[in-house]
């Protein structure tokens, strides 16, 4: 009886672990699914601005003259639309503070030993010194994002953007 109830169990523990495994999305599905969304962003047209001056009724009213006599002023065309850079910035905000945590995490975890405390000091202090090293490489790799983050939003208020993009 006690056999079959833990052999049971098993089956139940199992089952659960193939469904659970089964519905999870994996990191490269997410990726993938990712780098199509951008690929449709970028394979769509920049959308054109029309101003007065390009309205028939306008340029009829101008006169030939006065065509003539102004050169046209370049139009600024924004590389993205406002929509697109809010989820881009999101998403590198998202990544800094994903990477944060993480590299919270991992700096709580490192204790050192005392020598003369713990059998194995040397070799968990080895343990925590690599886990020091792997936060500073986490450090670096965040104030590259943070910076990424600062070149997003600058190329956006250079779209004429502004600060609503990313600071609603």
């Amino acid at each position: 009886m006690r056999q079959m109830c833990r052999t049971i169990g098993h089956l139940a523990v199992l089952t659960f672990a193939l469904i659970s495994m089964s519905y999870a999305q994996s990191l490269g599905d997410v990726a993938r699914e990712q780098r199509q969304n951008q690929q449709a962003k970028k394979d769509q047209p920049a959308p054109k601005v029309i101003t007065n001056e390009d309205l028939p009724e306008r340029q009829a009213a101008a006169g030939p003259q006065k065509a003539q006599s102004h050169e046209p002023i370049p139009h600024h065309n924004p590389s993205k639309s406002a929509e697109q850079w809010r989820k881009e910035i999101e998403a590198q905000e998202h990544s800094i503070a994903t990477l944060q945590s993480q590299m919270e995490r991992l700096n709580s975890t490192i204790r050192f030993a005392e020598s003369a405390s713990f059998y194995n000091s040397a070799q968990h202090n080895e343990r925590q010194e690599l886990k020091q090293v792997q936060v500073q490489r986490m450090q670096d790799q965040l104030d590259e994002q943070k910076k990424r983050l600062d070149e997003m939003q600058e190329a956006a208020r250079k779209d004429g953007f502004g600060n609503a993009v990313y600071e609603p």
